[in-house]
Order: structure tokens, then sequence, then C-alpha cells
């Protein structure tokens, strides 16, 4: 396709705001938040930010149809295009900026990750009508546009206050786990000697075989089960605590925000070191690296325990299942211990 000077002037508009997009976009997932000085309104943030979003959503769609089929904008239709989508996104990286960590470090890391995607998003718009015939509408066009506008909606969706954001760690946390424990139980249902069908066959007297890389013994399958039992614990901490969350976390104050941070920090914890012992219990079983893992995930258990005791979220009701799991993680680990020493 011929260009010509007009054609060239919209391109090198188009280009310096994605540029600009793209700065502003890396200045968003780094920056600070702009402290509160106790006077900031969640609620007058939300209604602010989701206006924000919504008037990205619609410059991203102007600039599409723009776009999409002749004539072209003029340059100077294209410098307002680019200034207007340039004035929404500022406005919206602006107004992220408004909220402050006092109201919670995983509400804005989820609210940070929403932004950060409807920027990406009209970056990426832009790269594809940038590469694309300019007088056509071509698919993938339609799918940037499409992604921009499921950016932009996703903001409806997101957690309204540090509590919300938390419950939405915990049950991220809760699938992870979960599939683990099924991942290892489905493994244990469908395993089999893969030289039982030769039992029969063996002549007396022979050595047993010695091959044990490809099935579980007996041994491995009891010990097992102990790391079984404490991957469950682990499920049970996440579900009685999402449980607590849920009736008694508060945001009323800074100090009860931070310790609703400081659980979901820790509970993040929870998942790798679940996968770690699941992936070590495969055969051949090793051990010393089983025996290292369930250690390593009772202590954490214990550790999540004491602090979920600490917080505002502990009432009375929560210390009879604290103090439950307290001694199923301890159970479950001397177990595994005593299986471990086992002879085989």
């Amino acid at each position: 396709m011929s260009v010509d000077n007009s054609t060239e002037d919209v391109c090198v508009a188009l280009r310096n705001l994605l540029n600009t997009i793209q700065c502003i976009t890396a200045r968003v997932k780094d920056g600070e938040a702009n402290e509160s000085d106790g006077d900031f309104n969640l609620s007058s943030f939300w209604d602010t930010l989701n206006q924000a979003v919504k008037v990205v959503s619609q410059e991203a769609t102007k600039v599409s149809l723009a776009f999409s089929k002749p004539p072209l904008p003029s340059p100077q239709d294209g410098e307002r295009l680019a200034e207007s989508i340039l004035k929404s996104v500022l406005s919206l990286s602006t107004v992220y900026y408004w909220l402050p960590k006092s109201q919670g470090v995983n509400l804005r890391k989820q609210v940070r990750d929403a932004t950060v995607d409807v920027l990406e998003g009209t970056a990426q718009l832009l790269e594809v009508i940038l590469s694309s015939p300019l007088q056509s509408l071509t698919q993938e066009q339609l799918t940037s546009t499409g992604s921009v506008w499921s950016a932009c909606d996703h903001f409806s969706l997101l957690p309204q206050d540090n509590k919300a954001a938390v419950l939405v760690v915990l049950s991220s946390q809760s699938g992870v786990v979960k599939d683990a424990i099924e991942e290892v139980e489905q493994a244990l249902s469908e395993a089999h000697d893969p030289f039982g069908d030769v039992l029969d066959d063996e002549e007396e007297g022979e050595q047993p075989r010695g091959n044990r890389d490809t099935y579980w013994s007996e041994k491995d399958r009891r010990v097992i089960g102990a790391c079984q039992g404490m991957m469950k614990a682990s499920a049970a901490c996440l579900r009685k605590l999402t449980s607590a969350v849920k009736g008694n976390g508060d945001t009323g104050t800074p100090q009860k925000v931070a310790q609703l941070d400081d659980l979901a920090d820790i509970v993040k914890q929870i998942s790798p070191e679940v996968d770690d012992l699941a992936l070590c219990l495969y055969p051949p079983v090793d051990y010393n690296g089983v025996e290292n893992n369930v250690s390593k995930l009772a202590a954490l258990l214990k550790n999540i325990l004491a602090i979920i005791r600490s917080s505002h979220v502990c009432g009375e009701s929560e210390l009879t299942w604290i103090h439950f799991l307290d001694g199923a993680v301890d159970h479950n680990l001397q177990k595994a211990k005593e299986l471990i020493q086992l002879d085989s």
C-alpha cells in the first residue's frame, strides 16, 4: 500500500500515542500509591474509577472504528483521536494512584493488575491498527478491540475492599490445593503394579522383582496416606480461614486491614508447599524428600494457625477448629515420619 504524507502523519500520531501508553503502563506497574491523609473515600474512588474505565472503553471503540474503513481520519482528526485516548488513559492511571496502601495491599494489587490489563489491551489495539492495512477491519483488530472491552468490563467484578480482595486470594489457594489433592487421589486409583500380570508366571524360588521406579509399594502407599492427611489439613485450614474472614474480617482500621494482608501473604505459601509435597510422592518415592517437604508444610500450617489465632478474624468459635487442625498437623507429621522410618 502506498503511503502518502497524510497517512504517515496519522501513523506517527498513533505511534507516539502507543509509546506514551507503554511508558504509562510501566509506571503503573512499578509506581507507588499516593498515601491518604485520612480523608480517602473508597466509595467515591470506585465511582470515579469506573467512570474512567468506561471512557477508555469508549475511546478504544472510537479509534478502532476510525481505522476500520475508508476514508482514513485526516491528520487533524488523527491527532484529536490520539489526544482523546491519551487523556482517558492518563485519567485512569491517575485515579488508580489515588488508592492508598492503607486500604490494603491485596486490594491495590488487584486494581493495579486490572488497570494494567486495560492499558496493555489499548496498546495492543494500537499495535494491531498500525500493523494492519489502515482501511480494513481485520479479525485481529476485532479481537483486540474485544480484549479492551473485556478488560474494562472486569472492573465490575473486582473486590470492593481489602476483605473481598483477601477472599479472592483464599479462593485461588483453595482451588490449587484441591487440584493437587485430587491429582494424587486419581494417580493412586489408576496406578497398578506394571508387573502384576506376570506374577503367576514367576517360577518358584525366583527373586522378587526389584524395579520400584514405576509403581508404588505398600509402604509407599501408607506414607502417601499420611501425606494426604497433611494436604487435606491444608485444604481444611483454607476453608475455615475463608469462613472466618467472611464472618469476622474487618477493614475499619489500618491495623485490621494490615492483618488481612498478612493472612493473605502467608497463605500464598500453602499451594507451592503442597505442590512440592505432591510431586515427591510419585514413584520412585524419595523418602528424604517426602520427610523434608511434609515437615516444611507442617511448620507452615502451624505458623498460619498461630497467626490466625492472634488476628481479629479469630473469635471463640474459631479457637475450636484451630486447636483441632493444630493437632491434626502434628498427628499426620508424626505418622508420616514413623512410616518413613519403617523397614520396607
